[in-house]
């Protein structure tokens, strides 16, 4: 296995659209209990990881902030995002704050909305309200998450500020190309959630064999092809020997034909929330 801290140093950054830098490979804590999140999060920055990703709607922003206080990094050298619940669309600025204090920062590198909530109508609002934490220097980069074309389309076309990224599930059996080539052709840098497919991925006959031929896991398979066809990607887990895994990925380059062979096996198979519907409050 390739040493964590020679990984650490080896995560590519991708440059954003207002010129930020972000850590390629991060962290994810969706669905890590509060209660045990602050650990997870010491381990994965002992372990090299620079780009924490949260959500106030994980109620664990908290336990983040505590690992990074304790941790002894110089906030500079932290990429920290966090995400604004759809229930607070309307009040973003108080949801904003209460993040901040949660975390313990005194700014974010990047705040998203995090699902659009088309029947709500208030993510226009919410983007304006952004754009001014932005333009105070409270966040360094601001972007959406889960915004289909029509979504996107409306946001560009009353916006002064275009995202710098948009948090997508995407992985191998669903990628959503058409999103991630609009998005990009935009300047907004595609993220990957449930980057692995929550796990079903891995069982890919395909997978297998590359995994087996590049002397890795079948994660780090997957996690080297989002890097290769430039998806930033936040894997979760909370087992020590698996963050190294994840990050080590860092290291491995896929061939262009097996990256063609991995994005061959797209089958539609979306695992979350349709963003055309959903209306969860996350309250």
């Amino acid at each position: 296995m390739t040493d964590v801290n020679t990984a650490a140093t080896a995560v590519p950054e991708l440059t954003l659209n207002n010129g930020v830098t972000i850590p390629q490979l991060g962290f994810g804590v969706f669905q890590i209990p509060p209660e045990e999140t602050r650990v997870a999060v010491t381990e994965a920055l002992a372990t090299g990881y620079r780009h924490i990703d949260t959500a106030a709607a994980y109620r664990n922003e908290s336990g983040v902030g505590a690992a990074i206080a304790e941790s002894g990094l110089a906030r500079e050298d932290l990429f920290i995002t966090t995400k604004l619940r759809n229930g607070e669309q309307g009040s973003t600025r108080a949801a904003f704050e209460a993040s901040r204090k949660a975390l313990g920062l005194d700014w974010i590198d990047l705040y998203l909305i995090h699902w659009p909530v088309p029947s709500q109508g208030l993510f226009i609002q919410a983007w304006k309200d952004m754009e001014s934490l932005y333009a105070e220097g409270l966040i360094r980069a601001i972007g959406v998450s889960n915004f289909l074309a029509p979504h996107l389309d409306e946001l560009l076309g009353k916006s002064t500020v275009i995202p710098a990224v948009n948090q997508i599930e995407a992985h191998p059996t669903f990628q959503q190309r058409e999103l991630a080539q609009k998005s990009r052709r935009h300047g907004i840098a595609v993220e990957a959630y449930s980057p692995l497919g929550q796990g079903k991925d891995l069982d890919n006959a395909v997978i297998s064999e590359l995994a087996a031929s590049y002397g890795a896991t079948p994660a780090q398979v997957v996690l080297a092809w989002h890097l290769g066809t430039g998806n930033i990607v936040i894997p979760k887990t909370v087992t020590p020997k698996r963050m190294q895994e994840n990050l080590a990925a860092a290291q491995i380059q896929l061939s262009d034909a097996d990256l063609q062979r991995i994005s061959a096996l797209e089958d539609g198979g979306r695992i979350g929330a349709d963003p055309a519907v959903a209306a969860f409050t996350q309250m």
